[in-house]
């Protein structure tokens, strides 16, 4: 991904964090990531194209994270990654339906990539998914995040 495309979902994702998806603005989003509107509109034609992107980010990085790790700390790392995310923390906070339907919209398509970085069958890959959204809904503490992926590797084998 080139440094302009990065520059922009770095802005996004502060400025989504501070004002949440409805509030924030092409103009939020532009001024967080220190470009010109047109710079912005030269790479997403939509607010919805930029968050879209920042969730596909995201999710990518995460996938990749797991990939990196033995399936127990990558468990771990993806609860604490997840649990204490800034623009999802605000978007479970204040606009849950919206983030509903960005999750949903994303489920299907991370499913294999997470199978293959976990090294688990797609059904398992399915419920660490699950997991990892419940979790967005409600994070709990670090520790019990620990705990429930502690759980989780257990029941993966």
């Amino acid at each position: 991904m080139g440094r302009t495309r990065r520059g922009l979902l770095a802005g996004a994702a502060t400025a989504f964090a501070d004002q949440g998806l409805r509030k924030t603005t092409m103009q939020h989003v532009a001024a967080a990531a220190g470009v010109a509107k047109a710079t912005l509109y030269n790479h997403f034609r939509t607010k919805d194209d930029v968050a879209a992107a920042l969730l596909d980010d995201e999710l990518q990085r995460l996938v990749g994270l797991a990939g990196e790790l033995p399936r127990g700390a990558a468990l771990g790392r993806l609860a604490e990654e997840v649990g204490a995310h800034p623009v999802l923390r605000r978007l479970a906070v204040s606009e849950p339906e919206v983030l509903a339907r960005l999750l949903l919209a994303e489920d299907r398509l991370v499913v294999a990539d997470l199978a293959r970085a976990l090294q688990v069958e797609r059904d398992a890959a399915t419920l660490v998914l699950r997991w990892l959204s419940g979790l967005v809904l409600r994070p709990g503490t670090a520790a019990e995040r620990a705990r429930q992926a502690a759980a989780l590797e257990h029941v993966l084998g």
